[in-house]
């Protein structure tokens, strides 16, 4: 899940992708909200073998309750716990939709995936593989021969863009802070443009050499589905990866930079010259340079079929599944496979995604086997910090006692 028990497995299952702000608070940290609303619905199965809940109601309905404060305005979270012929659920939400309205959040908010995304991108690619329409051992010079330059001269094979092994550095951006891009978050900036300024600085490292983790991967790969396929990158992935795990409230917006349906507003904390934090709302924002890495909208819901029919097997068939649980030989540091992630924690493997944009910072994962399993989207003050947000860590620690 992103950079990065008890409080020590949160960190673990957040998977470093994500961890979130501890900020200057932008306002005054807010008892327990009343606007928070939790259930717990053990009987799809019935709870555990012996009658009793396996999950940690009071610990999840805390962790909601704590927002808003100064690191989130709204937090919604859902927690499976299985075994056997038995399933532990619970499903939380608090916080407020907005600032000014203070109106309780919305519990089936849609909001902004980040770079889970990339979880639907690496399931389309690996679709199209066990179609016969890609080979994951085949450069990708092959597939797109008019993107690359001679620098590259060593082949980048398609199963290299999928664990961040290519080399490809990052592209071209819209700024390099937040104000640089805040001030352009209604300008579009093409992943072609993107592709093509990473290309023009040529190869950073052989490919294969090294895993480093960046969205150009999977710009590449977006580009390699419209070329083999003959259609959007949008299309492909709903046809083949969000209409058969039944997400039918999420989508790609391109170019549009609302978020269409119920949702919380998104909120960037930024420091005053005087040395005090206000609060920007950043829920309106064009993202289609993150396309294919990072652009896509989404739910809890939604986010929770993803990750269950896709680790149940339902969305991508052996053995091409076995790319998402597999990370690239000959890296024994390596903890990044075909659009995710895995992390050791309390004698389990967790494996999953997160992704955060200004003002949402989204989080999937569980044990491949999805005996526990953790969906989660918080509205951080500060999503892009390198900073762990206790927010974060104490849903997360609940979700796992």
């Amino acid at each position: 899940m992103r950079a990065r028990t008890s409080t020590v497995l949160a960190a673990s299952l957040v998977l470093a992708l994500a961890a979130g702000p501890l900020a200057a608070p932008a306002f005054a940290a807010a008892p327990p909200s009343p606007n928070a609303s939790a259930t717990s619905s053990p009987g799809h199965g019935t709870g555990s073998t012996d009658g009793t809940d396996v999950l940690d109601e009071d610990a999840l309905r805390a962790a909601v309750d704590a927002v808003p404060n100064q690191h989130a305005t709204a937090a919604l979270v859902r927690v499976g716990a299985t075994g056997g012929t038995w399933r532990d659920t619970w499903r939380g939400s608090g916080g407020v939709r907005d600032l000014a309205s203070e109106r309780p959040a919305v519990a089936n908010a849609r909001f902004r995936a980040g770079s889970i995304t990339k979880v639907v991108t690496a399931a389309t690619v690996l679709r199209l593989a066990a179609q016969g329409r890609v080979d994951l051992d085949a450069p990708v010079q092959r597939y797109l021969p008019d993107l690359f330059t001679p620098e590259f001269r060593l082949p980048i094979s398609v199963r290299q863009l999928l664990n961040h092994t290519s080399g490809i550095q990052a592209g071209d951006s819209l700024g390099d802070d937040f104000a640089e891009v805040y001030a352009h978050r209604f300008d579009t900036l093409t992943p072609q443009r993107v592709a093509a300024s990473a290309i023009a600085k040529g190869p950073e490292f052989d490919p294969g050499d090294q895993q480093r983790y960046l969205n150009i991967n999977y710009t590449v790969l977006g580009l390699l589905i419209e070329k083999v396929t003959g259609r959007t990158y949008a299309a492909e992935a709903t046809r083949l990866v969000l209409r058969p795990a039944g997400m039918r409230h999420t989508y790609f917006p391109g170019t549009d930079p609302r978020i269409r349906g119920p949702h919380n507003r998104g909120y960037q904390k930024v420091e005053r010259p005087d040395g005090t934090t206000k609060l920007v709302d950043v829920t309106e924002w064009n993202q289609a340079d993150r396309w294919a890495a990072g652009d896509m909208i989404s739910t809890t819901a939604d986010l929770e079929r993803l990750l269950t029919e896709l680790f149940g097997g339902r969305i991508v068939p052996q053995p091409q599944l076995e790319e998402m649980f597999t990370t690239p030989a000959g890296l024994p540091e390596a903890t990044r496979s075909a659009g995710l992630e895995y992390q050791k924690a309390g004698g389990q493997i967790f494996w999953g995604k997160s992704g955060s944009r200004y003002g949402y910072s989204a989080l999937i994962g569980g044990t491949r086997d999805l005996s526990r399993t953790l969906v989660h989207s918080v509205n951080s003050t500060d999503a892009k910090s390198a900073e762990r947000n206790p927010v974060v860590d104490g849903i997360t620690a609940a979700a796992l006692k």
